[in-house]
C-alpha cells in the first residue's frame, strides 16, 4: 500500500489513473490561504477551507460506501477503471 509522502510545505497522495498506471495528486497551501490539488498531467484545482472539508469528507464516505454492497449499487456513476492482471 502507498502511502502519503510529505514534503516541507507540499503533501503528495499516490494514487492509480484508470489505466491503472501509478500517479501523485500534489497538494500545496497556496499564497491565499486556500489548498491547490495538482493532477497528472499538471491539471490544478484550487480549493476554499471550506471545499477542502467538503472534498475530505467526500472522499471519507466514499471510502465507508465500499464496504456497504447496497449503498455501492445506488451509486450508478461509477467509473470503471482497469485493473492489472497478477
Amino acid at each position: 500500500m502507498w502511502r502519503t509522502r510529505r514534503k516541507p510545505g507540499q503533501w503528495v497522495a499516490a494514487c492509480r489513473d484508470v489505466a491503472d498506471r501509478r500517479r501523485e495528486i500534489l497538494v500545496l497551501p497556496t499564497d491565499d490561504d486556500r489548498v491547490a490539488l495538482v493532477f497528472p498531467p499538471g491539471e490544478v484545482a484550487v480549493l476554499e477551507p471550506l471545499q477542502a472539508g467538503r472534498l475530505r469528507a467526500a472522499l471519507r464516505d466514499a471510502v465507508f460506501a465500499l464496504d456497504q454492497p447496497p449503498t455501492r449499487e445506488e451509486h450508478q456513476h461509477a467509473v470503471p477503471t482497469v485493473r492489472a492482471s497478477a
